[in-house]
C-alpha cells in the first residue's frame, strides 16, 4: 500500500495533514501548531516528496530517509513538519485495522488523569486561584499548574512580585491532596532558580518546570542538584541528539517531550524508550486543545514508564480562538478529573468539515 496523495488544510495556527493511498484509504494527522502555513510549506516542499510513493504500513524507513535527504535542514520546522505525516500514517493505520492507535502501541483505551495546566501570565493570583477552585469543584480536577517568572524572562517577574504572591496563595489554596505543578519556561538564572524553588518546596509544590533557559543543560543540572522536588523539561527539544545528553546526564527528573514539536508519534516513542532506560518517567508537554492532546491521550494509556497524569489546557476559545470548531463533538471533556482514550479507530476524532472547508488547501500527489 503506498502513499498516492498528500494534502495539507491549515490556518497560520494549526495545519492538519490527510494522506491518501493507492487503495484509496485515508488517515488525518497534524503538524505543529503555530505558523503552521510555514510549516506546511515545509511539508510540501521537503516532507512530501520523499514521502509520495513509500510504503504507507511501515514509515519508519521513510522517516530515516526524510532525515537523511534533508541533513542540512535539522531543526524545529522539518519535525514540526514531519509529525504532519507520522500522525497521519499512524490515524490510517488505526482505521485499516480498525483499532485506536493506542492498541497499536500495546496499550489500551480508557480513562486517563489529567492536571489542569493554565497558560497564563496576565492573570491575577487571585483570579488564578478562583478558577482553579471552581474547575475543582465543576470537573474533579485533583491536579494544577499555573505559570511563574517571565517567559525567557532573565530573573523578572511578569510583574513585580507576582511568583512570591501567586504561589502560596494558589497552593494554600488548593490544599493537602492536591498534586501541584508551576511552569517557569525558561525564566531563571541558577541561583534566581534555587532560590524560588525552596519556595516551592516549602509550599508542597512537586513539580517545576523548565526553570533555566532550555538550551542549559547545566544550568537546569545545578537546579535539579539543588532542590528535592522534581525538575521537569524537554518540550522544545526535537533532535535526539539533545534528548541523549539530557537523559544521559541527568538534567531533569521527568521528561517531556512533545509529540507535535519532536517530529510525531513514532520519534516520541523513541524518546520515552530512552527515558525508560534511564528510570525516568514521562509527562509530556501537549499545551493546547488541538490533536497534540488525542495524540499525547494515546501515547500516555501506551508507555510503560508514563507519567502521573496528561498535562490539559484550561484555555478556551476566548484565549486560543483558533481552536474554536476544529472537531466534531468534544474529545476532551473532563468527567471526575479524567479524560478518556476513545476507542475507536485511528486517533478516535473528526475533525470538522466546516473547518476544513475554511483552511487553506494544497495538494502533494503522484503524477499520473
Amino acid at each position: 500500500m503506498k502513499i498516492r496523495r498528500l494534502e495539507t488544510f491549515h490556518t497560520p495556527f494549526v495545519g492538519f495533514v490527510r494522506v491518501t493511498t493507492d487503495s484509496g484509504d485515508h488517515g488525518w494527522g497534524q503538524v505543529s501548531t503555530y505558523n503552521s502555513d510555514i510549516t506546511c510549506e515545509v511539508f510540501h516542499r521537503q516532507i512530501a516528496p520523499h514521502a509520495l510513493g513509500s510504503d504507507a504500513m511501515d514509515h519508519g524507513d521513510t522517516l530515516n530517509l526524510i532525515n537523511e535527504r534533508e541533513h542540512k535542514f535539522p531543526g524545529s520546522y522539518l519535525r514540526r513538519a514531519t509529525t504532519g505525516l507520522d500522525t497521519a500514517l499512524w490515524d490510517l493505520r488505526g482505521r485499516l485495522a480498525g483499532k485506536p492507535v493506542v492498541s497499536l502501541l500495546g496499550g489500551t483505551p480508557g480513562p486517563l488523569r489529567a492536571y489542569a495546566s493554565s497558560m497564563k501570565r496576565d492573570i491575577t493570583p487571585q483570579a488564578e486561584r478562583d478558577r482553579f477552585l471552581r474547575l475543582r469543584d465543576e470537573k474533579g480536577f485533583t491536579a494544577f499548574k499555573w505559570r511563574v517568572g517571565a517567559e525567557c524572562g532573565r530573573d523578572r517577574d511578569e510583574w513585580p512580585g507576582r511568583t512570591e504572591q501567586i504561589v502560596p496563595l494558589v497552593a494554600r489554596a488548593l490544599g493537602d491532596g492536591t498534586d501541584k505543578l508551576v511552569d517557569a519556561n525558561s525564566c531563571y538564572s541558577p541561583a534566581r532558580a534555587i532560590e524560588v524553588g525552596r519556595m516551592l518546596e516549602a509550599e508542597g509544590i512537586g513539580h517545576y518546570e523548565e526553570p533555566c533557559p532550555y538550551w542549559e543543560f547545566d544550568q537546569t543540572r545545578a537546579v535539579r542538584e539543588a532542590l528535592t522536588l522534581d525538575i521537569t523539561g524537554g518540550e522544545q527539544d526535537c533532535e535526539f541528539t539533545a534528548w541523549k545528553t539530557m537523559i544521559d546526564t541527568r538534567v531533569v527528573d521527568i521528561v517531556q517531550p512533545d509529540v507535535m514539536y519532536l517530529g510525531g508519534m513514532s520519534r516520541t516513542l523513541e524518546v520515552c524508550r530512552m527515558a525508560e532506560t534511564a528510570g525516568l518517567p514521562v509527562t509530556p508537554h501537549a499545551a493546547n486543545l488541538s490533536l497534540v492532546t488525542m495524540c499525547t491521550m494515546h501515547l500516555l494509556r501506551a508507555i510503560p514508564n508514563a507519567g502521573k497524569y496528561l498535562e490539559l489546557s484550561i484555555e478556551g476559545d476566548d484565549y486560543y480562538p483558533w481552536q474554536d470548531g476544529l472537531f466534531l463533538g468534544d474529545p476532551y471533556r473532563v468527567e471526575g478529573g479524567h479524560v478518556t482514550v476513545p476507542d475507536a479507530p485511528g486517533w478516535g476524532v473528526e475533525i470538522n468539515p466546516a473547518w476544513l472547508e475554511r483552511a487553506t488547501r494544497r495538494v502533494s500527489e503522484v503524477a499520473g
